[in-house]
């Protein structure tokens, strides 16, 4: 199916990632779809956060992919995979000084440009979908009161850029690598997530539950798992724990 028939454009949509669930859900969804809103009211982001974005000022992106059977074994090759390809295209176009934040933020030196968010469609143990959805920060300028050390590609570069040129380039990044990846590119996935990683080598404030410590940032494990080392050394699943600025 040609790329121009698997990208779409929402005008508006409460989450392009709710849109593409539905598709996924009522048998309508195809390997490498893509919805692209210009307006999203309800976007959705990490740990059950909004994800807020001006109208037509942003990508707001969702892709649905079938997990290819290398993936079974362990899911965070798919998440590597995507923080790579969006990693790569943010970096190229900022100029540089881009790091991936445990586990799918997209910082810019110490502000957050981007995020993704994966949730995965399961029919008993077998992994059905994954639905990919992506935020980037491309010409918004202010933001609510509430969002601190955010930015954006336009602020980065004085530049104002076509959200949905940028977006129909990530989409065709990303299929194409998802297409490319097998199971031998593992290693160099993890090693370029770790390279790449925000604040690595770094003490940084963590909570977890109602608890607040100073840790070390040492690595992510082939498993996802966040790896510090303070008095002891602590490794953290997904939303386990959070960042404190």
């Amino acid at each position: 199916m040609p790329e121009t028939e698997l990208f779409s454009i929402l005008d508006t949509v409460d989450s392009t990632n709710n849109y593409a669930m539905a598709a996924v859900h009522e048998g309508l969804a195809r390997h490498g779809m893509a919805w692209f809103a210009r307006e999203q009211t309800a976007g959705k982001g990490q740990r059950g956060k909004v994800w807020q974005s001006r109208a037509g000022q942003n990508i707001a992106l969702s892709i649905v992919l079938k997990p290819k059977s290398v993936f079974s074994a362990n899911h965070f090759m798919l998440n590597a995979v995507v923080a790579r390809e969006c990693h790569r295209y943010f970096n190229q176009k900022a100029g540089g000084q881009v790091s991936i934040k445990w586990p799918n933020d997209i910082y810019w030196r110490d502000r957050k440009a981007g995020g993704i968010l994966i949730e995965n469609v399961f029919a008993a143990k077998t992994w059905k979908w994954a639905v990919v959805g992506i935020g980037f920060n491309i010409n918004q300028d202010h933001f609510h009161g509430s969002l601190r050390n955010v930015t954006s590609l336009g602020l980065i570069t004085g530049k104002e850029w076509s959200p949905e040129h940028l977006a129909r380039e990530l989409h065709e990044a990303l299929v194409t690598a998802f297409a490319a990846v097998t199971a031998k590119d593992f290693d160099e996935l993890l090693a370029y997530y770790n390279e790449y990683l925000f604040r690595k080598g770094e003490q940084v404030k963590l909570k977890k539950d109602s608890i607040t410590f100073l840790t070390t940032i040492k690595s992510v494990n082939p498993f996802g798992q966040l790896l510090t080392e303070d008095a002891i050394e602590r490794q953290f699943n997904f939303g386990e724990v959070e960042f404190i600025n």
